[in-house]
Parts: C-alpha cells; sequence; structure tokens
C-alpha cells in the first residue's frame, strides 16, 4: 500500500521536517473570512430573474404532492369495494386511480425538469457573476490568492449550490405532503394520528443536537476541499521546478498532509449526514410497530375497515417519506449554505480599481507620462517606491534599469493603473490615471511583459486578442514588422495552428514575438517592454532590435530590460535602486557621470542583477519579482 495508507499509526512519531518551501497554505482562506453576508437574501437575488421557472415549479411540485396524498386514499377504497363484492364502485375506483397516477406523473417529470432548468438558469448567472468579478477584483488581491482555491469556489462550491437548487422545490412538495398526511390521518382516525405524531418531540430533539455540529462540519469539509485544491494546483503548474529540484518526495507528503485533512473533514461530513437516516427509519418502525397493534385491534373489535387500515398504515408511511426526505435536503441545505457563504465572500472581494463616475475618457491626447512624487508599497510595511518622481515626454523612449527589487515593474503597472499609489499622482497625457476611465487608458497603453501569456487558439486568434477589428493583413503585417512571420509560414497550418495550454508547443522566444505582434497590431500610443527581451536568444534579440526601432516609431515607450544592449540607445536612461531615481540621462551623459550605470557598463557583468552587491535586499511586495 502506498504512503497515504489508511492504517498509519498517529501515535508514530516523526522526524520533523526541515523548513523548505511549503506546497499551498492553510492560512490563505483568510483573505475570504471578513465578511458578514446574508445567504439567503443574496441567494434569492439570483432566482428574481427566474421566477417563472420558479412558480411553474413550486405549481408543479404543489400537484404532484395533491396526487400522492390520494393514491394511499383509493388503494384504501379499492380494498373496501372489493371486500364488499362491489365490482362497480371497484372500477370506478380503479379507473380514478390511474388517473391520479398519470397525473402525478406528469406533475413529477414537469417538477423535475422545471427545477433542473431553474437550477442551470441560476448556477449560469452565479459563475458569470463570479467570472465577471474575477474579471475586476485588484491585482494587490490575486497575488495573495492560490488558483487552486478560487477554482473550487468557482466549481466545487457552485456544484453544492446547484444541487440544493435541484432539490429545493422537492422540499416543499415533501412539506405538503407532510401537512396533507397529517391531515388525513386525523380526520380517518384522531386517535391513532396522535400514536404517530408521539414520535416527533424525539426526532425535534435529536435535530436539536445535531444541527450545531452538521453546520460546523459542513463548513470545514468545503474549506479543506479548497485547501486540497489549491496545494494540488499549485504543484500542477510548478510541476517543471518541482521536477528539476527533484521535490516529488518532499511535495507528496506536503499534499499528504492537505489530502488527509480533506479526508477526515470529508469522512466526518458524511457521517453527520447518514446521522439522520437511520434515526428516522427506527421512528418510522415503532410508529408502523403501534399502529398495526392498535389498529388492528380496531378492526378485529369492527371499528375500522380493513381499507381504513390499509390507508392508514400507507398514510403512516407518507408521513416518514418526507420526513426522511426533509432530513436529507436539510443537510442539502446545510452544505448549500456553506457553499453560498464562501461564494459571497469571494463576491464580495472589494474592486478597488473602478471608474470614477465623472471619468474621462484619454482621446487625442499627447502621449506622456509623468509620476509626481509618488510612495507605493504592496503592503504598508513593504515600501516600494519612495518620492518618485519622473518626466515622459511624447514619442521618447526611455528605459528603466536597476537592480532586481529596485521598483521597475512598479513604475510600470501604476502608470497601467494596475494598482493604487499610496501617495502622489500618475499621469498619463496630463490626466490623473485615477480620472480617466480604465477602457481608454488600456486602449492607449500597450504592454509586452517578461513572460508571456497565450490563449488557447489560433496563433492568428492570440495576435488580435485585444484587437478584435483587426483584419488577416494587419495581423500578417505585424508579425512581419517583429520578425514572427518566417516561424510562424514554417508551422504547418501558418497563422491558423493551434496553440497548446500557455503556448506551450512552441518555444519561449517565439511566444514573446508573437506577444510584440499582438502589442503591435493593437496600435497604443504608449507601449510599456517590461524586461520583454530577457527571454529572447542573442540571434533572436537581434531581429527584436530592429524590430522594436519600427515598434518604437511614433509611440512613447517606457522599457524594462536588465541587458544594457537592449537600452543603449534609449533617449533616456533611469536607474533605480531601492525604490528611489538615483540616475537619469542619455548613455553618454550617465557613463560621463561615472555612477551606478557606468560601473555596470564598465563591467564584464551583462546584467544589473550581476552586479555584486546589489539587488540583495528586496524591497518589492515578495511575492513577484520587479
Amino acid at each position: 500500500m502506498s504512503d497515504m495508507a489508511f492504517d498509519r499509526d498517529p501515535g508514530v512519531a516523526t522526524a520533523p521536517r526541515k523548513p523548505r518551501a511549503n506546497l499551498g497554505t492553510a492560512d490563505a482562506e483568510e483573505i475570504f473570512m471578513s465578511f458578514d453576508t446574508k445567504i439567503l437574501r443574496r441567494f434569492f437575488a439570483f432566482l428574481k430573474p427566474h421566477r417563472a421557472f420558479l412558480y411553474a415549479a413550486q405549481a408543479a411540485v404543489l400537484c404532484s404532492a395533491g396526487s400522492q396524498l390520494m393514491i394511499p386514499f383509493l388503494i384504501g377504497r379499492a380494498v373496501t369495494a372489493a371486500q364488499e363484492h362491489d365490482p362497480s364502485r371497484l372500477d370506478r375506483v380503479v379507473a380514478m386511480f390511474v388517473g391520479v397516477a398519470v397525473f402525478y406523473a406528469f406533475a413529477f417529470f414537469t417538477d423535475q425538469w422545471m427545477s433542473s432548468r431553474l437550477a442551470q438558469a441560476v448556477i449560469f448567472d452565479v459563475r458569470r457573476a463570479m467570472f465577471a468579478h474575477f474579471q475586476q477584483v485588484s491585482l494587490s488581491f490575486m497575488d495573495k490568492t492560490h488558483v487552486g482555491r478560487v477554482m473550487s469556489r468557482l466549481q466545487g462550491d457552485v456544484n453544492a449550490l446547484q444541487e440544493f437548487l435541484e432539490s429545493s422545490t422537492g422540499a416543499l412538495g415533501d412539506f405538503a405532503v407532510l401537512i396533507g398526511t397529517v391531515i388525513f390521518m386525523l380526520v380517518m382516525n384522531w386517535k391513532l394520528g396522535l400514536l404517530t405524531m408521539l414520535v416527533l418531540p424525539a426526532l425535534v430533539g435529536i435535530r436539536a443536537i445535531w444541527l450545531p455540529f452538521s453546520k460546523t462540519t459542513f463548513r470545514n469539509a468545503r474549506d479543506a476541499s479548497s485547501i486540497a485544491n489549491g496545494a494540488l494546483a499549485e504543484n500542477i503548474n510548478g510541476i517543471r521546478t518541482v521536477q528539476e529540484t527533484r521535490r516529488e518526495a518532499m511535495n507528496f507528503e506536503l499534499y499528504e498532509e492537505k489530502a488527509r485533512g480533506n479526508m477526515t473533514a470529508q469522512i466526518q461530513s458524511s457521517a453527520l449526514t447518514q446521522v439522520m437516516v437511520p434515526t428516522v427509519d427506527i421512528l418510522t418502525g415503532f410508529a408502523m410497530a403501534v399502529i398495526i397493534v392498535v389498529g388492528g385491534g380496531e378492526v378485529l373489535n369492527q371499528e375500522l375497515q380493513v381499507g381504513a387500515m390499509v390507508s392508514y398504515v400507507f398514510y403512516v408511511q407518507r408521513f416518514f417519506d418526507p420526513v426522511r426526505m426533509l432530513s436529507m435536503q436539510y443537510t442539502i441545505m446545510q452544505r448549500a449554505m456553506a457553499a453560498g457563504h464562501r461564494i459571497f465572500e469571494v463576491l464580495d472581494v472589494p474592486v478597488s480599481i473602478v471608474n470614477k463616475p465623472d471619468a474621462v475618457v484619454l482621446k487625442d491626447v499627447e502621449p506622456t507620462v509623468e509620476l509626481d512624487h509618488v510612495t507605493f508599497g504592496y503592503s504598508p510595511d513593504r515600501v516600494v517606491l519612495h518620492d518618485v518622481s519622473l518626466k515622459v515626454a511624447p514619442r521618447q523612449v526611455v528605459a528603466l534599469v536597476g537592480p532586481t527589487g529596485s521598483g521597475k515593474t512598479s513604475i510600470m503597472s501604476l502608470v497601467r493603473r494596475f494598482y493604487e499609489v499610496d501617495q502622489g499622482r500618475v499621469l498619463v497625457g496630463g490626466h490623473d490615471v485615477r480620472d480617466v476611465t480604465l477602457e481608454s487608458l488600456g486602449q492607449t497603453i500597450g504592454m509586452v511583459l517578461q513572460e508571456p501569456f497565450l490563449f488557447t487558439g489560433t496563433i492568428e486568434e492570440n495576435i488580435r486578442y485585444n484587437t478584435a477589428g483587426a483584419t488577416h493583413e494587419d495581423i500578417v503585417a505585424a508579425a512581419k514588422a517583429v520578425s514572427a512571420h518566417d516561424f510562424i509560414m514554417r508551422l504547418p497550418d501558418g497563422y491558423q495552428t493551434q496553440l497548446g495550454q500557455r503556448g506551450r508547443n512552441i518555444s519561449l522566444g517565439q511566444r514573446q514575438l508573437l506577444s510584440f505582434a499582438r502589442a503591435l497590431v493593437a496600435n497604443p500610443k504608449i507601449l510599456i517592454l517590461d524586461e520583454a527581451t530577457a527571454n529572447i536568444d542573442s540571434f533572436t534579440e537581434l531581429e527584436i532590435q530592429r524590430a522594436l526601432k519600427v515598434l518604437f516609431a511614433g509611440r512613447t515607450c517606457l522599457v524594462i530590460a536588465h541587458r544594457l544592449a537592449t537600452v543603449r540607445d534609449a533617449d533616456m536612461i533611469v536607474v533605480l535602486q531601492q525604490g528611489h531615481i538615483i540616475e537619469q540621462g542619455p548613455h553618454d551623459a550617465l557613463i560621463a557621470r561615472n555612477g551606478l550605470y557606468a560601473k555596470l557598463y564598465s563591467s564584464s557583468h551583462g546584467s544589473f542583477d550581476d552586479l555584486p552587491g546589489e539587488g540583495e535586499q528586496r524591497a518589492d511586495r515578495g511575492i513577484v519579482a520587479t
């Protein structure tokens, strides 16, 4: 048996693990824990657009419940007619029974179909709302959130809600059957009816004890599942690093801990789920025994007809069937409430980067960029930029260089308004980025990142990704400008070649060329290249340097590059260190100044990252390298 055997002795001591990188985390869930939502009220808001299906399903389930109540009554009448040798009455009762059975089948089918349609429609809206919300949440939130846990909420928790919706209308029918059965039993024989309901206090007491445990247990089960999914997703996303560093055994051990915790939580949840079913069965058997003894005596004393006794036995069964079903549906509801709590916590994550009501549209403005005394940190205790001021003139190429962690990427992110400044202003086209619409800012600024992200689809679709109106000729022209056309045409299907997940079926350099083409076809006024040539080989870089001259023409460009060869020809070079601008000017002037830039340039190193003693003290967020 594997290391994940169920019979491992929990009392056996294990050697303490050395502190190394973990797999997932148990405390990331706290990101979602600060919200107090009114789950049911908010959930009903998703039902409002689909009230027609809801009302139709409820009407169908009530009709189904009514027909169920008639069946025991008609069976008793049929037994009485047969006992009294009345063929004509028996025929009428049988005909009525067939009609009620057909009506019940039709109502039951309508109920199930409507309930399924309602559940699918509501879940579609919930998924769409969650997806739309995640499209808008700030990157600062996503920096702290595990993708696997997000997926758990988008899938597992939503599926729990779907299960509840599909059974919720059935709960209304079960309740109607329960009330109707009580009425029938009391009308037919009030003594037997009261005897039957003597078991209810015991049932209520058991449920009162069960409920507090179930709520906590079901919530813990959902959270444990989310933690395990987060660890699994992190390991899959980092599988190259895992295999490179031979971490398979340790990661298996780390994942086993979370999977075992999930297994324990799910077993506890299942155990609590099953507690109520045998409890109801025991009470049903007890009530049935009482009815048979007491009712049988009345039949022998000719105080009760045999047909009525048969009907009564069926009604006793009908009485406990909805009780049993309602117990199971309450378990489903408890799970759905736990899932709903987690879903609405996601929907309550604040969207901090939004348009102001009076936001202006960037149109026909000079492509200028300015940082005015900007101070910024990814958290209050990690300040990345300290009182930074920088002006970029229209159609000027400005290169940002400096040790890793000096704040280069942070400046680019603030210009694109991925984050909000703590102090100062960031201006694009003379407007504070907080005063312009996000849509126009995105159309004005194009970005090419160090690690290009390509989506599943064809090469042409990826180049056209943010420019829906681009023609095939535009795509080809952009690809030729960045020297991507030749390698594309060497592929089996050219521009229609299907890319795998994240474009893994082409080289990293080729993926970067496609991201260059994607930025070029969008034709932005301001272009940001965040270490975009870092993953290009030297031969390809020569082609890129020629392509960049075409790409930069007529545009304001901000370039981050660790290779000095890519920034030598910039109009202005800005040197950053520990969140401060320590030098700025053209290449020749910085060389003459004999500062940090000149020190690196005159050394044998080709990158600021290689400079001894630099870039060791990180000032950034500690999550993503800048």
